[in-house]
């Protein structure tokens, strides 16, 4: 096994090969070194295209993982951005090596065809009913009628609960309207006009296209179907006209992830001669200021959504509110939760003011287990004629129960049977009429979060001096701090500063925009059934309602500390408290643009030709950009270092190191990477002028290797299989891998290509005093063990790697990892750890079974490259 190894040393390290180039004349010398400067040229650009398409698709995956919002524009600058550079690597590549790869514009066209598909599809809608009968809908036409008039199908038609009579205006109504005249081109305009989703004056848009939207006509054939529908609900109450309500229904509202709450708008207690009016108000509602806001943080396209309307017999409610079946909070709790108040529910889905609450278990009987009465001091009413008023409660009234035990237990049997219907906890709106009649008026899947306990030593003695509110209403959980912004008026929205605690009079749908902006929301009034409480939990916000006189003792610069569970406002930054923390919500999983954009990554991501010494490594069987690009670095570098020996031009012919001893390692020099010209074969580490080069070289020669480490009885079998079934992989057999490692170099760029025993891996490197140009990038893959073993090192590198700042990610058994943008001296640093690594992590696969030799290891390795960093320069 020595005598193996000895051999093993001599070939790898030591290397002597006489090599005599023809001589050439003045005239020719010229014309190459032009050629190579042309070549050199293209290589550069290709590499600086490369790198734009990596941090292309690493935007892509970061947006992957749902944390932040993203529109239809950054997928569509990153698709073109990454499509418009990979072009122009097939192009540098067809300058370095003419009429070689010319298959490599096949494969991309096919590629940007199938991405062109995706981006460009539209949902088709196949039935072109107008007006459909809420007696025919059921939830299988979500995409004819929208969600909210697909349930309330469910409800009636299935459950046969009371739902007012009504119909609903379809998908294709939608459609019809807003193709008419060129409405839908223009609406594009002015978005294109208004310039990107991140920029552009959402009050100025929004208020242009609604104009536009209540100026268009009514298209004669929507006209008839609606007239059609009334008039058979009039005929089915004796010629009585009848009052309704037109509310919306639009593609995306009251999904399980997407609520729309109160971001549209519904008009109650409509005549029919004034219609059309509200129709096109709620068409419009599509397009105002929260609504657009809304749709863009949780990844809505304008072409996602179709504006379908409810359009409902008006229920003149003595009491009314929303149900939980469960508690949104918690979601180990089934308690039923009924929000009430009287007259219509619209007090309570508004937040304009307090409700009562009823709590009902669901033990072996239902049972009433908590009342919370308030003084409901205001109610919204149906006006005699046409609309509602918020009005005064008389004051007996107002603080007595809104619901007998009996009404609060029916309307609990009719939760539980809708939530056992749907199969997942609901959220109901109802209302009760002066007979004492229950309707359903609207059931949508509800959002429900894990409760979070504060820590063991939580002390909130400590904080009662800073406390400045308390006895909130818990509306959205979670804790938060900023600076105080009282916003009074729409106006105040634009002033709005990100980061801040909003703090309002009324938690009103209007307010909705800034939740997503805001670090957390006080209001005197509301409670958590309200439409700001859902959009506040949708988006992880903490909100406390209910704080009295909010306005007048939270002032505006102020640091405050909202601890919404607690239902308290402390004054200034409380740390402790802070500490409470829940998981973000992943507000785009799901949303249209993000499952859009998943589709399109398989594209451009996905990494499929990984081995270049495979026959398959080929331009042809590139299917996605990632392919394309890995093909053009890998064969760019060996067209660029085989230069010199294909033309018998000794000037850019690559050198062999001298360093003690000539070794296995070759450099090409792109441009001013050696101190001086080098004439001879071989050229000296004193020579070598490039950065990042001997930074990784410091790190690979300042400690010496231990040699192999002790390998168990698998391990050896693993290896000696492994060479077996490639005897590439055996160091006494002769083999093109056998000179696999070189350097390109200039003063501050670097790649390397290199194979240490079983391994292969790959560096690339710039380095100057300009942070922003500065990227690192390290590939690694293979070994002589099995897969498990040879995965166990890939993960083992990985942590290291990982833990000094570098982003890697595994495929398989291989390794990618990146960084950029650091200044000189750290970059430095991070390529002493990748020389470090290249040499000492050969053949640890072996010992990947032994986890006290892999804990050994990495204590090892990491002691060594603190060392290094600690090093002077």
């Amino acid at each position: 096994m020595l005598k193996k190894l000895a051999t093993f040393s001599k070939k790898f390290f030591f290397l002597d090969q006489e090599e005599r180039d023809p001589v050439l004349h003045a005239e020719e010398v010229e014309a190459l070194r032009l050629a190579f400067k042309s070549r050199y040229h293209s290589f550069k650009l290709l590499l600086a295209a490369n790198n734009r398409i990596l941090e292309g698709m690493a935007d892509i995956e970061r947006a992957l993982q749902g944390n932040e919002p993203f529109s239809m524009s950054f997928v569509q600058t990153r698709c073109t951005a990454i499509s418009v550079n990979v072009f122009r690597m097939i192009n540098d590549m067809e300058n370095i090596a003419p009429g070689k790869y010319t298959a490599l514009k096949d494969s991309f066209v096919a590629i940007q065809k199938r991405i062109d598909t995706l981006l460009g599809a539209r949902k088709q809608i196949a039935d072109r009913r107008l007006v459909i009968p809420l007696e025919s809908l059921s939830s299988k036409m979500i995409d004819l009628v929208g969600g909210k008039m697909a349930n309330l199908g469910d409800i009636k038609n299935t459950l046969h609960m009371h739902v007012p009579d009504g119909f609903a205006i379809t998908a294709a109504a939608h459609e019809m309207f807003m193709q008419a005249d060129g409405l839908q081109r223009e609406i594009d305009r002015l978005f294109q006009v208004a310039g990107s989703d991140e920029d552009r004056n959402l009050d100025l848009v929004s208020s242009q296209i609604r104009q536009l939207i209540m100026a268009a006509e009514v298209p004669e054939p929507i006209y008839l179907a609606v007239v059609e529908a009334y008039s058979r609900m009039k005929e089915a109450m004796d010629g009585q006209e009848i009052r309704m309500a037109v509310r919306s229904s639009a593609f995306g509202e009251d999904t399980e992830n997407t609520s729309f709450a109160g971001q549209y708008r519904s008009e109650l207690n409509v005549s029919f001669s004034q219609f059309f009016y509200y129709y096109k108000q709620v068409m419009a509602s599509k397009y105002s200021v929260q609504a657009i806001a809304y749709k863009l943080s949780r990844g809505f396209r304008d072409e996602d959504i179709a504006m379908c309307v409810g359009c409902l017999a008006m229920i003149d409610a003595i009491a009314g509110g929303v149900i939980y079946t469960q508690n949104p909070l918690d979601n180990k709790d089934d308690a039923i939760y009924i929000n009430s108040t009287w007259g219509l529910p619209k007090a309570v889905v508004d937040g304009n003011d307090l409700c009562d609450l009823f709590v009902v278990s669901r033990d072996d009987n239902l049972t009433i287990q908590r009342r919370e009465v308030q003084n409901k001091g205001y109610q919204i009413v149906c006006l005699e004629g046409e609309g509602c008023i918020r009005t005064e409660t008389d004051d007996v009234l107002a603080a007595k129960p809104s619901l007998t035990d009996a009404q609060v237990l029916d309307l609990a049997d009719h939760a539980i049977r809708i939530e056992q219907f749907y199969e997942t906890p609901q959220d109901i709106e109802w209302a009760i009429d002066i007979e004492g009649k229950v309707s359903i008026l609207q059931s949508r899947p509800l959002q429900q979060l894990e409760a979070v306990l504060p820590g063991p030593d939580l002390d909130l003695k400590r904080f009662e001096s800073s406390l400045l509110a308390e006895g909130g209403i818990n509306a959205s959980p979670g804790v938060a701090s900023g600076k105080v912004f009282k916003v009074a008026k729409k106006v105040d929205i634009l002033q709005f500063p990100e980061g801040a605690v909003l703090v309002v009079e009324q938690a009103l749908p209007a307010w909705a925009p800034l939740v997503a902006r805001a670090a957390a929301v006080v209001s005197e009034q509301g409670g958590f059934a309200g439409h700001l409480a859902n959009v506040a939990r949708e988006f992880g916000i903490p909100a406390v309602f209910g704080v009295k006189d909010a306005m007048g003792r939270l002032h505006n610069g102020d640091s405050v500390t909202v601890a919404a569970d607690l239902g308290r406002v402390y004054l200034g930054n409380i740390g402790p408290l802070l500490e409470w923390t829940r998981p973000e919500p992943k507000l785009m999983l799901g949303s249209p643009i993000f499952e859009l954009l998943k589709e399109v990554s398989r594209h451009i991501i996905p990494l499929h030709l990984l081995d270049p010494e495979s026959r398959d490594f080929a331009p042809q069987n590139c299917g996605t950009f990632h392919d394309i690009t890995r093909f053009i670095h890998e064969k760019s570098v060996l067209e660029m270092f085989s230069f010199g020996k294909d033309h018998h031009f000794s000037e850019r012919s690559s050198k062999q190191l001298h360093y003690r001893v000539p070794m296995n390692w070759w450099i090409l020099n792109l441009d001013d990477g050696f101190t001086h010209e080098i004439h001879g074969k071989y050229v000296k580490l004193e020579e070598i002028a490039s950065i990042p080069m001997l930074a990784f070289w410091d790190g690979f020669a300042a400690i010496p290797w231990d040699g192999p480490p002790a390998m168990d009885g698998k391990g050896m079998t693993s290896i000696m299989f492994r060479s077996t079934m490639n005897t590439a992989l055996v160091p006494g057999i002769k083999s093109k891998y056998a000179d696999r490692n070189y350097f390109m170099i200039s003063r501050n760029f670097c790649t390397l290509s290199s194979r240490l025993g079983y391994h292969f891996s790959t560096m690339e490197a710039m380095v100057s005093e300009r942070s922003g140009e500065n990227y690192l990038g390290f590939k690694f893959k293979g070994g002589a063990a099995d897969f498990e073993r040879c995965l166990g090192r890939v993960h083992f590198i990985r942590d290291i790697l990982e833990r000094y700042g570098f982003r890697a990610t595994v495929n398989g058994d291989n390794l990618d990892a990146r960084m950029e943008g650091h200044d000189m001296d750290y970059m430095i640093g991070r390529l002493k750890i990748l020389g470090y690594l290249t040499l000492h992590t050969r053949q640890l696969d072996m010992i990947m079974g032994t986890s006290g030799l892999v804990t050994y290891y990495m204590n090892k390795l990491t002691k060594d490259i603190d060392s290094l960093l600690t090093e002077a320069p």
